[in-house]
């Protein structure tokens, strides 16, 4: 059971890091950085689309708006953090 929840950390430690990935590749796009015509990087934000739109798309239907800026993110990332906490601080040393 321990390494179950070791590899649950670790998943979510991995969607954090793919949320801000995502965050700095939407940026990069916006400001005409990269060159979304660009096969790989389209690729790429195609998959860090698919990836995290479907765990943020609820988060922006409940979230007010602030004006073009996009919070969810940021949101999503404290929620991840205190999951991670909980299981750490909570779970993990009263399983055997």
């Amino acid at each position: 059971m321990r390494a179950i929840l070791e590899i649950v950390l670790i998943v979510l430690d991995l969607y954090v890091w793919l949320l801000i990935a995502s965050a700095i590749l939407s940026w990069l796009i916006a400001f005409n950085v990269v060159n979304t015509r660009n096969q790989f990087v389209a690729s790429i934000a195609e998959f860090l689309y698919r990836i995290t739109e479907p765990v943020l798309a609820p988060i922006r239907r409940m979230m007010p708006s602030f004006g073009g800026l996009d919070i969810s993110p940021i949101i999503l990332i404290l929620l991840i953090m205190l999951i991670q906490r909980v299981i750490t601080y909570y779970v993990l040393p009263n399983v055997f």
